[in-house]
């Protein structure tokens, strides 16, 4: 989907869960309601107006813990205030109460969680995973507390004993949600941003059914089952199980051997050289990573794509579906740009054809165009589908320095025969190879 409806669906789900709430409540309840919404309302909107495309996955992030705080509460509240209705339930009653208990561990975790996410994209918190002496087991052992402290506060009517366990859930919930998420290194907080955009889902449709409101329910559970399956596509596009993203890392992944020693030399360039390349193909690729990003390298390139097309040339973008730090971050930064979305390719479209490109430019990705994924099996990213700019006829890859990424690995295809080295900040290369574009075409 464009950038453009993905603006509307976040919209769409915000006024449905408000919607929802509210068309549970009476006249004096849809006053205050309407009140607090509209002043919840313009304090988001204040804030997202301030927020670049770069900081977005961090706004993300830090919506999804508000989506959790708001569930932990509401069940905390909604327990409090219909806990005479489970000293003798029926069915319905049931199904309420058990709603209240996983909401409350899937806001807890959610909340912490996301905090945690946010820090550690905003740079606040070490990008470095969480290690401590038996991290799994004691994880492990908070989940299955939670599970008998569910069994237990289904089996016993008593309102005390049902809110101190509901309490020792959100207060085990709430740690869970910061080990899990610190234990997560840098390189996966992507994963981990979508799999809690899918836990803020079942928490809301949890609500629904707390509240009996369908509403709720049914754009809960879209937002979940959404949320997962972006996680199970960059799982995949990393070659990795979700699983080793939450509990291993690429540390985790041990390596069986040494790695190859890479060959060959790296040969640097200059922008009046890959202008002039530029202008010779006919048929171009550009491969963006989240270097673009930090760059905001996006509008000159825009432009760049804009003046090769009038000239006849075939421009298109390469996009990898774990490149940028959540699902669709480049396709909407391109799209802003005025790229159109027709010109935005995923890796399997444009994998088929890379043998008849002629340039291909990379821009600030590194471990998306790893060719060891293809050609060491002792690599850690072995296996892992890239997309393989190494096969077109040339290609330019435009970095600050030969820092690794963040598998931390090295990229052979940066000393590949046929791969020039551009260095230097993305936005000023793109903003010189524009001028020079410019002044070829005027002459």
């Amino acid at each position: 989907s464009s950038g453009i409806n993905a603006e509307y669906g976040g919209v769409g789900t915000g006024l449905i869960a408000t919607c929802g709430v509210m068309s549970s409540l009476g006249v004096p309840g849809f006053s205050q309601m309407a009140l607090v919404g509209a002043i919840g309302g313009s304090i988001g909107y204040a804030v997202a107006k301030k927020v670049t495309f770069t900081d977005l996955p961090q706004l993300v992030a830090a919506y999804h813990s508000l989506v959790g705080l708001a569930a932990v509460l509401t069940c905390g509240a909604s327990f409090i205030h219909d806990s005479s209705h489970f000293i003798h339930p029926d069915a319905m009653a049931m199904i309420q109460k058990g709603s209240i208990y996983l909401g409350t561990v899937i806001g807890g975790l959610t909340f912490t969680g996301s905090l945690v996410a946010f820090g550690k994209l905003q740079g606040t918190l070490s990008s470095k995973p969480l290690r401590f002496p038996l991290q799994n087991p004691i994880n492990l052992g908070m989940a299955l507390a939670n599970v008998a402290g569910f069994a237990a506060f289904m089996h016993y009517p008593d309102p005390t004993l049902g809110l101190t366990l509901l309490s020792g859930s959100a207060v085990l919930s709430l740690i869970q949600g910061y080990t899990l998420s610190a234990a997560v290194g840098g390189a996966d907080t992507p994963v981990v941003i979508t799999l809690l955009n899918s836990y803020s889902g079942w928490a809301i449709c949890a609500e629904g059914f707390m509240i009996q409101n369908d509403l709720l329910v049914i754009s809960g559970a879209l937002i979940g089952s959404s949320g997962a399956i972006l996680s199970y596509i960059m799982c995949r596009g990393m070659n990795r199980s979700l699983t080793n993203v939450i509990f291993g890392g690429y540390e985790a992944l041990k390596a069986k051997g040494p790695l190859k020693k890479v060959e060959g030399e790296i040969v640097e360039t200059r922008v009046d050289e890959v202008s002039e390349w530029l202008l010779n193909a006919k048929n171009i690729l550009i491969t963006p990573g989240y270097g673009m990003c930090v760059a905001k390298a996006q509008g000159p390139v825009a432009e760049i794509t804009r003046m090769l097309k009038e000239r006849g040339a075939r421009v298109r973008f390469g996009i990898h579906e774990v490149a940028g730090r959540m699902p669709g971050q480049l396709n909407v930064l391109l799209g802003e740009a005025g790229i159109p979305e027709e010109d935005m390719l995923t890796r399997e479209e444009i994998s088929e054809e890379m043998s008849e490109i002629d340039l291909v430019l990379v821009i600030g990705a590194n471990d998306v165009v790893n060719s060891l994924a293809v050609e060491d099996e002792n690599a850690p990213i072995w296996g892992m589908p890239v997309i393989r700019v190494w096969e077109a006829k040339q290609v330019v890859v435009m970095k600050r320095s030969m820092a690794s990424g963040y598998a931390d690995i090295p990229n052979p295809m940066f000393y590949k025969s046929n791969t020039a080295m551009l260095f230097g900040d993305a936005k000023k290369m793109c903003d010189g190879l524009r001028e020079k574009l410019q002044q070829s075409i005027d002459k």
